[in-house]
């Protein structure tokens, strides 16, 4: 494949087969390539618009055998209608100071995300991340990317999100946030204020990375409606029947 942007042939590779970490008795497989420093962000901005999600230097979707449950998802920001319980999350969080950082890693954000991971994710794949391991996620592969820093008003950072800014809008990569305080709803208020700064910039969407319906880990992003998921023959709103007929209080707390 030769990108419109750049002369360079860009390599596709596939790996071996793995157990799913979404759907249980299911295998997964990706298709990935790698960003190299020359092709800037114009590489990542269509592969993301494609249905490619980054990971440090390296892009990737799903390649599953007999398997496409995962949808890349996305929110129209200005279709999105904040919902009585959205309202509640951002009045919540109003004392918040929002921040953005370029991307470069610092010893306080790693802090916040161990203890985040300690108490939500202690079993997952990233429980045990060293500081070095922290510093490649953030700046490895950079693509016009920010952390977003939400400090309350003594200066505390409380939570924080690593976001690509794509042409027409952010790309969700990864939040992490205080645990000790669950009625905040920390992930729903990045998620949320995304959309609202979004709308904002004259953007038009916030991409959310994969919805995986039948998954617990991705039922929470089925709450922000309208939802646009790409198909074969390109992105579409999805409706309230295809989602399930859940409210956001079925899902429970962030």
């Amino acid at each position: 494949m030769t990108h419109p942007f750049t002369t360079r042939q860009i390599p596709f590779y596939l790996t071996a087969s793995g157990p799913c970490p979404y759907l249980p008795g299911q295998l997964e497989r990706k298709l990935f390539t790698r960003l190299e420093p020359g092709d800037g962000p114009a590489l990542n901005d269509a592969l993301t618009h494609a249905g490619f999600r980054r990971s440090q230097a390296v892009l990737y979707r799903p390649a599953c055998e007999g398997c496409d449950a995962c949808r890349s998802a996305r929110i129209p920001v200005n279709a999105f209608q904040f919902s009585r319980s959205n309202r509640k999350v951002l009045k919540a969080n109003a004392d918040l100071i929002r921040e953005d950082q370029p991307a470069h890693a610092t010893m306080e954000q790693f802090h916040l995300l161990s203890r985040y991971l300690n108490t939500r994710h202690g079993d997952g794949d990233m429980a045990g991340m060293s500081f070095a391991d922290y510093v490649m996620m953030v700046e490895d592969g950079a693509q016009r990317t920010d952390v977003i820093e939400y400090r309350d008003d003594s200066g505390i950072l409380r939570a924080a999100a690593l976001i690509d800014r794509l042409r027409d809008g952010p790309s969700l990569l990864y939040s992490f946030f205080d645990p000790d305080h669950p009625a905040r709803s920390f992930g729903k208020f990045i998620i949320l204020d995304a959309v609202r700064w979004s709308q904002g910039e004259g953007l038009s969407h916030v991409y959310l990375g994969y919805w995986v319906p039948g998954s617990a880990k991705m039922a929470y992003k089925s709450r922000y409606r309208p939802l646009e998921i790409l198909t074969p023959s390109g992105w579409r709103r999805i409706e309230d029947t295809e989602l399930g007929r859940q409210t956001e209080m079925d899902f429970g707390g962030d």
